[in-house]
């Protein structure tokens, strides 16, 4: 993982849970908690991108068991800022079209600095072998091993 994305995704930012219980409001929080802890967001940022799918349905379904939850950049956010909630048992984000595992939450301060990150986010989400590696981790060193790959010259 190169720059922006090792500095967010790291083990104060990576969890894993069974989730066999969740309801997908339950994984948006959780994955979003380490956020919290670290002052980079309030729980009203939470709040809103729990809001947001309310209103707009399953749109941060960004891929096969992949969501990314995210609202628009307000006061709440006081730091970029990107963390994982892995979820062992799929959880139906809305309905059961779209079961997630991988849930990542990202905190923009403004309409820009994050794209980098994100670019480096879809670099990773979309190289099947790491993804596979992701789904499969058993642990948040497996995790951060998986997502490390992204760095790796091709062979």
């Amino acid at each position: 993982m190169n720059g922006l994305l090792s500095d967010l995704l790291n083990a104060h930012t990576i969890q894993i849970k069974d989730g066999g219980s969740y309801k997908w409001e339950d994984a948006i929080r959780k994955a979003a908690q380490p956020l919290v802890d670290l002052k980079f967001v309030e729980d009203a940022y939470v709040d809103s991108m729990i809001d947001v799918v309310q209103e707009e349905g399953p749109y941060i379904n960004i891929g096969p068991q992949i969501a990314l939850a995210h609202a628009r950049p307000n006061d709440n956010v006081h730091k970029i800022g990107l963390s994982l909630l892995k979820t062992n048992s799929s959880v139906d984000l809305v309905s059961e079209d779209h079961p997630v595992k991988l849930w990542f939450v990202l905190a923009a301060t403004d309409s820009n600095s994050h794209l980098s990150v994100i670019q480096q986010l879809m670099a990773v989400l979309t190289n099947n072998d790491i993804l596979n590696k992701l789904l499969e981790a058993k642990s948040v060193d497996e995790l951060i091993e998986a997502l490390g790959e992204a760095d790796k010259p091709e062979e």
